[in-house]
């Protein structure tokens, strides 16, 4: 069983990969993770922290060495920046975690993937994971973590079970980039509603989140393995209209509502200008919109969650009210937004 040997896990400084591994040594497991720099939270919790990163065979073979599952959460995100940068992280990173795997004779991966990686530029209402990976984008992250999928699913073998997952917009109490980043754009009063502002888009609470890597572990654990060598999209089941919690979110920390508009055609041209403009500028930081952003902002998307009922067992124990709530609770106590 998988509760019986050690986990490796990559990603422990982010939101998902630090939930993940919290709630492992919170249940008593054996952890490592590999990180570039120190973990001294995570440190006293008792996991062994190995220095290092995806592109060090030699830190990548300590962690794998005797475990018997590695959550693979580690990645490079985000809309800007350079192609090769994206794919040397999120593709070769993840094909030397597969080597290692084989190397050390771990038997069980789980991969943190992307709805992104279904990217269409149009609306995704109710997709399942049938929808094609995509290979074009306007920017490098959904390419790079279709092709990190595709390895992972190719990778699946009677003597290394993998799966992928697809959260969307995780969301809670330590998030540092989905609701900070919005609540920080509504403060310097650049926040517009883009589009007609009734776009469907999921959302999912980190809580939620841990739970389907903790059952997609146990999946791949059964004799008869289901969920091997598949995907799924992990979501909290329940799409909002995205402007009306954007507002919620806004009215509970204070906030004024966004109320102003832009069309996405407007958009669109607006975040292609401005990706001319760093790039023929050199500019640092990323752009205050891009394309891929102006996309993502007017147009639906939210994913059916069946598959993942199914064959994970998976079923979302926080609620878009709960959570929402909770949010607002936590920032109103006067925790970092």
């Amino acid at each position: 069983m998988p509760e019986s040997s050690p986990v490796f896990l990559t990603g422990a400084s982010g939101f998902i990969g630090g939930a993940i591994a919290a709630r492992l040594l919170a249940a008593g497991r054996s952890v490592r993770v590999l990180s570039r720099r120190p973990l001294p939270a995570l440190a006293q919790l008792g996991a062994e922290v190995i220095a290092g990163d995806l592109h060090q065979m030699d830190a990548l073979r300590r962690g794998c060495a005797g475990a018997g599952t590695v959550f693979h959460v580690a990645g490079r995100v985000g809309v800007w920046g350079p192609e090769e940068d994206f794919f040397r992280v999120n593709f070769d990173g993840t094909g030397h975690v597969l080597t290692a795997c084989r190397v050390a004779g771990v038997p069980r991966l789980v991969y943190t993937s992307s709805p992104s990686v279904v990217y269409t530029g149009g609306n995704l209402a109710g997709v399942d994971e049938s929808a094609p990976l995509c290979r074009e984008a306007p920017c490098a992250y959904p390419t790079s973590k279709a092709a990190a999928e595709r390895l992972v699913a190719t990778a699946h073998s009677p003597t290394l079970a993998t799966v992928s997952l697809r959260p969307h917009l995780v969301w809670g109490p330590g998030d540092r980039q989905v609701v900070p980043r919005v609540l920080a754009q509504a403060r310097r009063g650049r926040l517009r509603i883009v589009g007609a502002g009734r776009n469907l888009v999921d959302c999912t609470h980190i809580t939620n989140v841990v739970d389907a890597h903790l059952l997609a572990e146990q999946a791949l654990a059964r004799p008869q393995v289901a969920a091997g060598g598949k995907a799924y999209f992990i979501t909290n089941g329940e799409p909002v209209v995205l402007w009306d919690w954007i507002n919620e979110l806004l009215r509970g920390t204070g906030l004024p509502e966004v109320t102003r508009q832009v069309s996405a055609g407007t958009a669109w041209r607006i975040g292609g200008a401005l990706e001319l403009l760093w790039r023929a500028l050199r500019l640092r930081g990323e752009p205050p919109l891009t394309r891929f952003v102006a996309k993502e902002l007017a147009t639906d998307h939210w994913f059916r969650i069946d598959a993942a009922r199914r064959d994970l067992g998976y079923a979302p124990r926080v609620t878009m009210a709960q959570g929402t709530a909770e949010l607002i609770a936590h920032y109103r106590a006067g925790h970092a937004c």
